[in-house]
């Protein structure tokens, strides 16, 4: 069979689309542009700055040299850490203070510290003696003259004595009723650091607060501890106050947006039990809505007269026109440049509005016309029903030329997202797609798709561009029609990624990722080019070219398939605070039947660069492909915005 894409006829779209799809692509407006600029500073590089910074002068200054002992039972010196870690004496040492007075009062502040220390470690009986210059800190007068010498001898002596445990706890409420300690850790005979009381009197509070208990406090606390026989006594009193109801909220800070548009957004429940939940939540709602810088939902500091709790919202908005750039390669694929503006708030209630252009494909052909480009106009509205909700539209003109088909399509999509709860959401749409279509099949054909995509997402990421902990689930399933063949097709797809930090401090983090996805009721020729499933390149199987893992027509032309299946691993090393190494392995089959039977995985091997910045971690891969076949590259090189996946 002739390769279709080599026929003159290419689906290049009608002549009177065109001029549409250029008009998107170039519609950016720089007379938005800020007439002020300000210092600011990308890849390390101060751009634009006017004042020098400025360095305080030390008067007098006088240094010191510092030694801390513990004397007493430490296994593995790990009390002696934690002194150091809290000492200003231990951690200011190479900077001088401001003469003698400067040496006592950072030693002042050094004794209470440590105090403090002891006693997060449940050492009650401890003592703490700081020597300066052979001089009890306990005994020197405020004006004492320290110096003498280059360098003030500073020596720390703790005795930190027995570890204490817990002995009678007693919580109560104020009217005497004895009260459940619950999940804490303050319970008889367990290791009594203050750390436990105070978090223990915090979760109780917490506790009450959530049962719509708005003025809940401790009321007393009542902590002996008995050197004889190393035990603490707790009795905790604790004042639940009354059961209050949501009052009115108020909006402050508002210039144009609607405050009470803001107020609705925020959903806070008038006349419903006071949660403090329903206040996290309102403030999440309203900083997903994009348009302030600032968002603080608070409750009142008292109950108003009917004994309500009063709400009051403090807003700061930010610019709401913008606008930008941004540039792709890869050495597979060649490059691409995007352009974007968009407005925030286009009638007053936080509508986004976004006009989008990009073009691809450059140094992969030598034909300008075979370029990629892409134009797109999107709107959305939230709170259409209830502060939950957001409805979505979208109007795209598209050309594409990879290697398994080319495309031109005109598409537009309404669709409406509910917010389940604050890790899951759900949404429904629908779709009309006019594409003409060639590939291994057949030259020009023109498809009508209409589809209802339905989407549910859990996500409990702790950051979107660069998460180290979390997980996130995406189900799709897409009912299709196209007109012209009377096709009927459904395309389901599930993905899921998980993030999980190997160490305290967050710096090797492990990230896998999983996609798999099946098309019923058509045959492969039936399902439009576009539709179908294809793996490969730098969101996919990194080492092979975009769309290039699967089955091929005899001319070795990707036909795309109706199963798919990737995955991905990768070992994410920060090796400064902006440096990051990534080595990674991905695989993934495409298959022409829905059961993956006449397919085998393509695996791919490589190494990562990330530069962390303030916006997202800027990303170049280097990959091989571990399965080359004849038409696969040596290499690919990958370069974008984000983590992979």
């Amino acid at each position: 069979m002739r390769d279709a894409r080599d026929i003159a006829s290419k689906a290049r779209g009608h002549v009177w689309l065109r001029p549409i799809g250029y008009a998107l692509c170039l519609t950016v407006s720089l007379a938005l542009l800020p007439h002020t600029t300000h210092a600011f500073e990308i890849f390390g590089l101060k751009l634009f700055e006017d004042e020098a910074s400025e360095t305080l002068e030390i008067v007098d200054p006088l240094s010191y040299t510092v030694t801390l002992d513990v004397i007493g039972n430490d296994p593995d010196n790990a009390l002696q850490d934690r002194l150091k870690a809290a000492s200003q004496l231990v951690q200011g040492a190479e900077r001088p203070v401001s003469g003698s007075i400067g040496l006592i009062q950072r030693a002042n502040g050094d004794f209470e510290q440590l105090v403090a220390v002891l006693y997060e470690n449940a050492r009650y009986a401890g003592e703490v003696s700081i020597l300066l210059n052979g001089r009890n800190l306990a005994g020197l007068p405020a004006d004492a003259n320290l110096e003498g010498q280059a360098a003030v001898p500073v020596r720390i002596v703790v005795t930190p004595g027995r570890e204490f445990l817990f002995g009678d706890v007693n919580v109560s409420t104020s009217d005497g009723q004895s009260y459940d300690a619950g999940d804490t850790e303050l319970v008889s005979g367990a290791v009594a650091r203050s750390t436990v009381i105070l978090d223990a009197e915090t979760a109780l509070i917490q506790d009450l607060r959530g049962a719509g208990h708005p003025s809940a406090k401790v009321s007393g606390r009542d902590v002996v501890a008995d050197h004889a026989n190393g035990v603490l006594d707790v009795s905790l009193t604790l004042d639940d106050g009354p059961v209050a109801a949501f009052g009115a909220t108020s909006v402050d800070g508002a210039q144009s947006v609607d405050s009470d548009f803001i107020a609705m957004m925020a959903g806070v429940p008038e006349g419903e039990r006071y949660d403090p939940e329903d206040l996290a939540a309102a403030a999440r709602r309203l900083r997903a809505l994009e348009v302030f810088s600032s968002v603080n939902v608070r409750e009142g500091e008292s109950l108003s007269a009917d004994g309500s709790v009063p709400v009051g919202i403090s807003v700061s908005e930010r610019k709401h026109r913008y606008l930008g750039l941004g540039a792709t390669f890869s050495s597979t694929d060649g490059g691409g440049m995007e352009a974007y503006w968009g407005h925030r708030n286009l009638f007053g209630r936080a509508e986004k509005f976004r006009l989008e252009g990009s073009f691809g494909g450059v140094g992969s052909t030598s034909n300008p016309e075979d370029l990629t480009w892409r134009g797109a106009a999107l709107f959305e509205k939230p709170g259409v029903l209830g502060p939950a909700s957001k409805f979505t539209s979208h109007l795209e003109v598209k050309q594409e030329d990879p290697d398994a088909y080319r495309r031109f399509s005109v598409e537009g999509g309404v669709g409406l997202g509910y917010e389940l709860t604050a890790e899951q959401s759900v949404s429904a749409g629908l779709v009309v797609e006019y594409a003409k279509l060639t590939d291994s099949f057949i030259v020009d054909l023109e498809t009508i798709t209409v589809a209802v995509p339905l989407e549910y997402v859990r996500d409990t990421r702790n950051d979107k561009l660069n998460p180290v902990t979390g997980t996130r689930l995406a189900l799709l399933v897409e009912p299709a029609y196209e007109v012209n063949s009377g096709a009927t097709f459904v395309k389901l797809r599930a993905e899921g990624s998980a993030y999980q930090a190997l160490d305290a401090e967050k710096r090797f983090v492990l990230a896998g990722r999983v996609a798999a996805g099946s098309i019923y009721g058509a045959d492969l020729a039936e399902v439009p080019a576009n539709r179908r499933f294809y793996a490969g390149g730098g969101g996919s199987v990194r080492g092979y070219g975009f769309q290039d893992i699967g089955p091929r027509d005899g001319a070795g032309t990707p036909t795309g398939g109706l199963s798919m299946l990737e995955t991905s691993a990768e070992l994410r090393i920060q090796i400064t605070d902006t440096i990051g190494i990534v080595p990674f392995l991905d695989a993934g089959l495409v298959s022409s039947s829905e059961s993956f039977s006449d397919s085998s995985f393509k695996a791919g091997a490589g190494v990562g660069l990330r530069y962390l910045t303030p916006f997202g971690p800027l990303r170049v891969d280097v990959a091989l492909p571990l399965n080359k076949e004849a038409g696969d590259p040596d290499y690919g090189i990958y370069a974008g915005i984000g983590q992979a996946f």
